[in-house]
């Protein structure tokens, strides 16, 4: 029996359902990923009982000596693997990695540009029901209605009518290569400012298989738990001239004490992603990917964009008449997770929504491969164009249970 089980018995039984579930489900969100045993080890660590506010060799707190080592051990590894000229690796997540960039670049009011969630971007990005569209002017660009691209052109008309502070870069749910050259050229037009969120790509990016943003942006925002494979966490890159306004806008001005332990179980993942393995397991969650989409189209469904040249797919239910809320919930049903989203030009509300996204770094790291991909692209169409048919989902949850039962979750195992 475990220490939690003797402690706790209602979390525990909760814990090992969770434990479950994971098992015997297959998780195509974009979003997800699974940890290493390492990662998990030291973000479960007795580093969350120490405090630390501030930074290495400057703290507010006394015996950080060795909470300074393991902070700078991940900044040295961030700093590697990206070719950043500075770095904090405090943020709690990408949302707080965000805000801390506004803060180190804007007044509130200031005008910004970002890509509208219904076209691929995140609620951070300007969307009213945040901090960012409540506290900035954001004016929002989008992808073009013919070609689900982001239709630079318009972009550069907007920035030249609107002269934004800032111009935001990235996405959560674009399936296409971002020119972060093209938004820089845009940005010294206008003189604004550029900032990058990175948070889907990172891994992409880190192994040279989608273009860096390093070199383009001022700023960079990145969370390290999707296809970084690392905790549920984030971290900021930026050019040396901004590291003081950085460094101040996430302490004091945003957080108070960083989580030593998350801290630590960053500097796991960076250095997991500086070896040689980290690119195989990238050229595989972008060949699964590619089967994946090629799969959906050829079985009828309709791609935003026409296919994908990253980690994601996003699907547009609209010509077969299923909403993406019908389609998660059914899909669930028989054991396969994904997450409904919006799509460009919605007529949906975002709760019930027009598509369903699914990703491939979690089921890469569970060992699936093209045939397999082949497989759940099948079950996929036949679950969402075969709604409530009882006997068509028995036969997909067996064959969800066989494929579960032939590739195990690594850091539960």
């Amino acid at each position: 029996m475990s220490y939690l089980q003797q402690v706790d018995t209602e979390l525990s039984r909760i814990l090992e359902m969770e434990k479950k579930r994971q098992r015997q489900t297959i998780n195509l969100i974009a979003s997800e990923n699974y940890t290493s045993k390492a990662v998990l080890e030291a973000h479960g660590s007795f580093l969350t009982d120490k405090y630390a506010e501030g930074y290495p060799r400057h703290r507010h707190y006394g015996g950080c000596e060795n909470v300074d080592a393991i902070e700078s051990l991940a900044l040295e590894r961030v700093k590697k693997l990206f070719r950043a000229e500075h770095a904090n690796v405090q943020p709690h997540a990408g949302a707080q990695a965000n805000m801390a960039a506004y803060f180190a670049l804007l007044d509130y009011g200031d005008t910004v540009m970002g890509m509208q969630l219904a076209h691929g971007g995140h609620m951070t990005h300007g969307d009213k029901i945040t901090f960012s569209g409540k506290s900035f002017h954001f004016i929002p660009y989008g992808v073009n209605r013919e070609t689900g691209r982001i239709d630079y052109d318009a972009v550069e008309r907007l920035a030249l009518e609107h002269k934004p502070k800032l111009i935001v870069a990235g996405a959560s749910a674009y399936p296409r290569i971002i020119d972060f050259e093209r938004f820089r050229a845009i940005a010294d037009k206008v003189r604004a400012k550029l900032m990058v969120d990175m948070a889907h790509i990172a891994g992409l990016i880190a192994v040279g298989l989608h273009p860096t943003p390093v070199p383009y942006a001022d700023i960079v925002t990145s969370t390290t738990h999707k296809t970084l494979r690392g905790p549920r966490s984030a971290f900021i890159l930026c050019k040396k001239e901004l590291a003081h306004e950085i460094d101040s806008a996430v302490f004091p001005e945003m957080q108070g004490g960083p989580l030593v332990h998350a801290i630590a179980a960053k500097a796991v993942c960076f250095h997991q992603a500086l070896q040689p393995s980290f690119y195989e397991y990238q050229k595989a969650v972008l060949d699964n990917a590619l089967v994946l989409a090629t799969e959906l189209k050829r079985l009828g469904l309709n791609l935003l964009s026409g296919g994908t040249d990253n980690h994601l797919v996003l699907v547009d239910l609209t010509p077969i008449g299923v909403t993406g809320k019908d389609a998660q919930e059914a899909l669930e049903r028989v054991g396969i997770v994904v997450n409904r989203n919006s799509i460009p030009f919605d007529t949906r509300s975002t709760w019930v929504t027009s598509g369903i996204r699914l990703g491939t770094p979690a089921v890469t790291t569970r060992g699936f491969r093209q045939e397999e991909m082949k497989t759940i692209a099948g079950l996929v169409v036949n679950i969402i164009t075969h709604l409530d048919d009882k006997g068509i989902e028995a036969q997909a949850r067996e064959e969800v249970s066989h494929l579960c039962g032939r590739f195990p979750v690594p850091s539960i195992e």
